[in-house]
């Protein structure tokens, strides 16, 4: 990620709520505004991915959706994941039943998807931020070594290789993953 020379004594996160949106999306982290690098061909491949085969167990039943770069705002930041789930009754909804615009609360499962110019601690610290406010589970994916760290609260992470299953959410426990499934959506 690449920082703006933005200090938190000259913006608040308020203030960063009240900037335009820009692409790739910015963060509010501690009081600094980090861009996201612009999403590659692998990036862009096991997001999509991603999404369409949580969704495809999740939607139908109601259980839970997945949201390709979703901002959330919270515990003081406003941070925007490759891919948030939230179980179906945490969706915020308007009075009206439709999805709000704005997601005030942390997902229940945070996936990111490493780029080569990102810092893998500044993305790890972003997961472990989430699971301190409520998250579930956090995936780290690696491309280059294809792997996926697994974050879990209050555990030390597991690093899964080829075959190893991955864990999903509860809810989702029709929904069965290895490392090795997540990366063969690279062979086209």
């Amino acid at each position: 990620m690449t920082s703006f020379t933005l200090t938190s004594s000259q913006v608040t996160l308020a203030e960063f709520l009240a900037l335009p949106e820009t692409k790739p999306a910015g963060e509010y982290i501690d009081g600094k505004i980090y861009q996201k690098p612009m999403p590659q061909g692998e990036h862009s491949i096991l997001q999509g991915s991603l999404v369409t085969a949580i969704n495809q167990v999740g939607k139908p039943q109601q259980l839970a959706c997945a949201f390709p770069e979703l901002r959330s705002t919270f515990g003081g930041r406003s941070i925007v994941p490759d891919v948030s789930v939230f179980e179906w009754q945490r969706i915020p909804r308007k009075a009206n039943g439709r999805i709000e615009n704005k997601f005030k609360i942390p997902p229940d499962w945070v996936i990111e998807i490493l780029s080569p110019e990102q810092s893998p601690s500044r993305v790890i610290s972003k997961i472990t931020f989430c699971l301190q406010q409520g998250t579930k589970l956090g995936w780290f994916i690696e491309p280059e070594d294809e792997s996926v760290m697994v974050l879990l609260p209050n555990q030390l992470p597991d690093v899964k290789y080829g075959e190893d299953k991955l864990p999903v959410l509860q809810v989702l426990g029709d929904l069965q993953l290895t490392v090795a499934d997540v990366f063969s959506w690279l062979q086209l």
